[in-house]
């Protein structure tokens, strides 16, 4: 009974970790002064390193089952290289706070679109879920203009959140068989040869201090957290990883309080919670309504 308390209790840590190193990575959408392409190249280019060593550390295979996989894992990292980018340029319009609000919009949008591929139908609630959310965001717009930067910032905010919900969707269906590691470093590797074509930045001026930013968000921000994650996943269930992982928006707002200085009003604050809480709530029930299932 203790050895399994522990276990728990492990895996309860392991995830709260990973969960905020996940709200860290925003931090670096303002402390690495290069475009949100060039930050994701960079990242992701680091990160599938380390995600093959720590593969291949744990006497694993890097190769797929079948011959479709890799389309579909080339797929699947196309649409997570374009998450990040529009994940980080959100932040670098606005602040890390609302572009993290904005992205947690993506827990609605996976209940409200899932329905189609799964054949169920969607509740009303899940419809009072996607108001409430749309007025949270509406209390984050400061002018409907696109021309406003924190305006625009949002709007690629919830872009994200959609790629996020895709990738989601498709990985559970057509690529759950594989760890998340080893998916992660095919989608890594992906978005490095899908995003390359654009990376404008000469990588010989790219200064020491930030090589050392960039290796921190690639080793400790991104192939940490989703091996802890993994990890975490192997003793705790499902809904308390789905409510933990909800967490992240407000890690991150308080990591950017610490390190940036970022302050939240309090529309920011009241849509935010709304957002949130929603997301919170979405979980429960899904996870209620797989059980009954």
């Amino acid at each position: 009974m203790n050895q399994a308390t522990n276990t728990q209790h492990s895996g309860l840590l392991q995830l709260h970790l990973a969960v905020l190193l996940f709200g860290g990575t925003a931090l670096f959408s303002k402390l690495i002064p290069l475009s949100a392409l060039d930050i994701t190249v960079l990242r992701c280019a680091v990160a599938a390193v380390v995600l093959a060593i720590i593969v291949k550390a744990s006497k694993g295979n890097l190769s797929l089952q079948a011959s479709k996989d890799y389309f579909i894992a080339i797929g699947l990292g196309i649409i997570v290289s374009l998450h990040w980018v529009t994940y980080f340029a959100s932040m670098q319009l606005s602040s890390v706070a609302i572009g993290m609000i904005a992205f947690f919009t993506y827990p609605v949008m996976t209940v409200l679109i899932e329905p189609l591929f799964t054949g169920q139908k969607i509740q009303g609630v899940d419809i009072l879920s996607g108001i409430t959310v749309l007025i949270g965001v509406m209390l984050l717009i400061p002018e409907a203009n696109l021309g406003n930067d924190v305006t625009l910032g949002i709007a690629i905010g919830i872009l994200s959140a959609a790629l996020f919900t895709a990738r989601n969707i498709l990985h559970k269906r057509y690529f759950s068989a594989y760890s998340g590691t080893k998916a992660m470093f095919y989608q890594t590797a992906v978005a490095v040869l899908f995003l390359a074509p654009w990376h404008s930045v000469d990588i010989t001026q790219v200064e020491q201090g930030v090589w050392g930013l960039i290796l921190l968000l690639g080793v400790v921000f991104t192939a940490a957290p989703h091996s802890l994650f993994t990890s975490a996943l192997r003793h705790l269930s499902a809904k308390t990883v789905s409510l933990v992982s909800c967490l992240q928006p407000f890690y991150g707002a308080v990591l950017a309080l610490i390190f940036l200085g970022e302050q939240l009003d309090l529309k920011t604050a009241i849509g935010g919670t709304l957002v949130v809480a929603t997301a919170i709530f979405e979980t429960t029930q899904s996870r209620k309504s797989a059980k009954r299932n």
